[in-house]
């Protein structure tokens, strides 16, 4: 699915071809997918509306308003039957049912920056609250939206919060004035505190391992944290140095090629394909050891400093994680989950915008805001050139749920990158 300003566009994913073409009240900001792929939503938060389309009867439509409480975000549950509308200044989430059409209220949700979780089977609801100046969560059963528990949590302003995959443990993180990250049970029980250290910037962002056995903190002091599932306490951490120097990790390196055209190629080439052969190619070297990145000092008396671990995230079978320290904004950084140990660095030539993994298998697709696409695996490194008319840069990507394509997104365009699938 695509929106066009009013229009929400819906494509057959293996032959780009509409299939559908719906006309919103005003101009869409924001698109989800209910967990069917049943129904869509498409939420106008300047006009304080939600319209849902459903993909089987496009002629059944359905308009949410939430009138002068106004809209600041919306989602599916995890049932793809309930919307939840968050009301502004956080006053409220109101929660529509499209099956029988009743609406709940929960009051005095967080405004912060992952304040709802669901868990990966869609049983359970975690909210972050404010109320009386004090922190709480709230837990709620999905599928009647009962309250199960209400406790109140050791933070000073909390951040975010994330439920394990196995969904027994809720993480839950301070303000980055607070390095403090505290685990709890489904029963609300706090199991155990983390605090790496004091009086400095703390947590910039977490990702649990999808076997649920290890907790990864990524801090502004430029090192990742791994908490294990048993004791809740760091079995190791992960340093970003600007200056490589282990022999035994790999550092593959983009260099620029020239491109190599055929002249018998360019009698009359479509504009698409004259622009790709034209533009610069780049392919990887791997470097010799000591590697020193390109560092970047962080200017210290602005707000959000681009300083320590900004994106992290696990491989699907939980053998590597990739972190980006935002200091070395050209590196990604893999790490073996099994030996502890850097395993590669992939330096880039211009920063590193996104990065995300296959869903089924260990391969990282990276993007830098070029034209190009990085694929990395354990066999190697591939960079990619699109096949695009004039100024395509990739700002982000989405894989798709098969691993057998991936959609590269720029401002103003997309694409969808296929990949043939190795037959075993």
């Amino acid at each position: 699915a695509s929106c066009v300003q009013y229009r929400l566009v819906i494509r057959d994913v293996n032959t780009l071809q509409i299939l559908q073409l719906y006309t919103c009240l005003d101009q869409i900001q924001y698109i989800e997918w209910s967990s069917d792929s049943l129904f869509i939503l498409c939420a106008m938060y300047k006009r304080g509306i939600v319209q849902v389309w459903s993909l089987e009867q496009p002629d059944w439509h359905c308009k949410i308003d939430e009138g002068s409480a106004g809209l600041v975000a919306s989602c599916w549950s995890p049932d793809g039957r309930h919307i939840l509308n968050t009301t502004e200044f956080h006053l409220r989430i109101t929660v529509w049912s499209l099956c029988t059409k009743s609406v709940s209220y929960i009051k005095y949700p967080k405004a912060c920056q992952q304040g709802i979780a669901f868990t990966k089977d869609g049983r359970y609801m975690a909210l972050a609250e404010r109320r009386d100046c004090k922190d709480f969560i709230s837990l709620f059963v999905c599928s009647d939206w009962q309250l199960l528990r209400h406790f109140d949590t050791e933070t000073q302003d909390l951040f975010g919060i994330e439920w394990a995959p196995n969904g027994c443990v809720l993480a839950v993180w301070d303000t980055c004035l607070e390095y403090k990250i505290l685990l709890y049970s489904l029963d609300g029980r706090l199991l155990s505190t983390y605090q790496a250290y004091e009086w400095s910037l703390g947590i910039k962002s977490i990702a649990w391992s999808p076997s649920s056995q290890f907790l990864a903190i990524g801090s502004y002091d430029e090192k990742v944290r791994i908490l294990n599932h048993v004791t809740w306490k760091k079995i190791t951490e992960f340093e970003h140095p600007a200056t490589i120097t282990n022999p035994k990790t790999i550092v593959y390196k983009e260099v620029e090629k020239s491109p190599a055209v055929e002249t018998e190629r360019l009698s009359f080439p479509p504009r698409a394909l004259a622009s790709s052969l034209f533009s610069t190619q780049s392919k990887y070297d791997i470097s010799q050891v000591p590697v020193s990145l390109q560092y970047v000092k962080p200017i210290a008396d602005r707000a959000n400093p681009k300083i320590g671990i900004g994106m992290l995230a696990f491989s699907p079978d939980n053998c590597f994680l990739a972190t980006k320290n935002d200091n070395i904004p050209n590196a990604v950084w893999i790490w073996d989950i099994q030996k502890l140990k850097l395993f590669v660095v992939l330096e880039q030539l211009c920063a590193i915008q996104s990065f995300q993994w296959d869903p089924r298998q260990p391969r990282l697709a990276v993007c830098t805001g070029n034209s190009k696409v990085y694929l990395w695996s354990p066999a190697g490194c591939v960079s990619v050139q699109v096949p695009v008319e004039g100024d395509f840069q990739i700002l982000s990507l989405c894989w798709h749920s098969s691993g057998d394509s991936v959609a590269l997104l720029s401002k103003d365009n997309f694409c969808v990158c296929y990949l043939e699938r190795e037959e075993v």
